[in-house]
């Protein structure tokens, strides 16, 4: 199970890394056609039609879909300067309350996501571009980021417990 979880966090870190990829091809082509139309006046279209809400979606993407990995791997701010004061029973203790604050209040911004994106499908709300888009779709992308963040959250909180270790490591440490 713990390989299965490591390469779906590892994975949704790749799709991440290509989403940021993407915007910066779809970007620089958008200035490189700006270049063409302007200074070479060559016969060209002078944008790329919503190409600012595909960059959009693509860093919802990119956000949401890089978090359940930074999170594994200590990159997210971890505020260890009372903790560290603190007795070694304690700081656990610390650590498996903040891990369950943390699940609760992901597991919530869940419930509100996934909500979004089925009112996003039943009323059709698409975008106001050129090239209107179902927001459901950019919207699934944000709901499969926050599930996976929040199944990173419960599995180091059960890791934490069995273990009786804080699994992730403080951010200064990284």
């Amino acid at each position: 199970m713990r390989h299965l979880l490591d390469k779906t966090y590892r994975g949704s870190a790749w799709i991440a890394a290509f989403a940021i990829l993407a915007i910066a091809l779809l970007v620089s082509s958008q200035v490189l056609l700006n270049i063409a139309t302007r200074v070479f006046n060559l016969p060209l279209p002078s944008s790329i039609p919503s190409y600012a809400d595909f960059a959009g979606f693509m860093l919802a993407a990119a956000t949401f879909l890089a978090m359940p990995y930074t999170f594994r791997s200590g990159g997210h701010i971890k505020v260890s300067l009372i903790t560290a004061r603190l007795p070694a029973p304690v700081q656990l203790t610390a650590e498996i309350i903040a891990l369950g604050l943390a699940a609760f209040l992901t597991g919530f911004t869940c419930v509100y996501v996934v909500m979004l994106v089925h009112e996003s499908w039943h009323f059709n709300d698409l975008s106001n571009g050129t090239i209107a888009v179902p927001l459901w779709i950019p919207q699934c992308t944000m709901a499969v980021g926050m599930i996976l963040l929040f199944v990173s959250i419960l599995d180091a909180l059960a890791q934490t417990i069995t273990t009786r270790t804080a699994v992730i490591p403080n951010s200064e440490d990284v």
